[in-house]
């Protein structure tokens, strides 16, 4: 994934991922969608496995390095990031990340490289948000467990349609985020 036009192949994959599932990921459909012949796919790539591999490792990486950076207290109290942590995934809804989210994890009920692949995003998802509770002075098992019910909320609360409208989700989230901060 190191030259630019294996990223495109890697992008129109996520980009398609989203919209049909890991069966949609073929190299005819990305092809059209990329406008170019299936030639250059295996130029970049052995074949459609190899793509599939390079999607789940980059998009491993991606969430790893992401949370890593999302939980650095860089000054912060962590009370404080861990609001920010809430607010960035409860106010900022990302409907093709949550896309791509949803399909991955569907993939990984069938596949061992993704599951093996969402396995370590959620260790470590989990890792560091129990890092922050640790340093608000929770003892390890508690912040585990904080970490667990953060997580649930956060995947949980983007699924859930709030049939009263944005402005009684977004009490509903901040009602909720005050319990997990408490």
């Amino acid at each position: 994934m190191s030259d630019g036009k294996g990223d495109v192949w890697v992008e129109a994959g996520f980009a398609e991922l989203a919209r049909a599932g890991v069966e949609g990921v073929r190299v005819e459909v990305l092809a059209k969608n990329l406008g170019v012949t299936k030639g250059g796919f295996y130029r970049r790539f052995a074949d459609r496995a190899a793509l599939l591999d390079a999607m789940l490792e980059g998009w491993r990486e991606g969430r790893i390095a992401a949370i890593a950076q999302q939980t650095s207290l860089d000054g912060q109290e962590p009370r404080e990031r861990l609001k920010a942590l809430i607010q960035l995934y409860s106010e900022r809804l990302n409907p093709e990340g949550m896309a791509i989210e949803l399909a991955i994890r569907q993939w990984a009920r069938s596949d061992e490289n993704a599951a093996g692949a969402v396995a370590s995003v959620d260790a470590a998802r989990l890792k560091h948000v129990s890092e922050l509770y640790r340093t608000t002075g929770l003892a390890a098992e508690a912040a585990e467990a904080q970490a667990f019910l953060f997580y649930c909320f956060i995947f949980g609360q983007s699924l859930l349609f709030v049939e009263s409208g944005a402005r009684k989700r977004s009490q509903l989230v901040a009602r909720s985020a005050e319990k997990l901060l408490d």
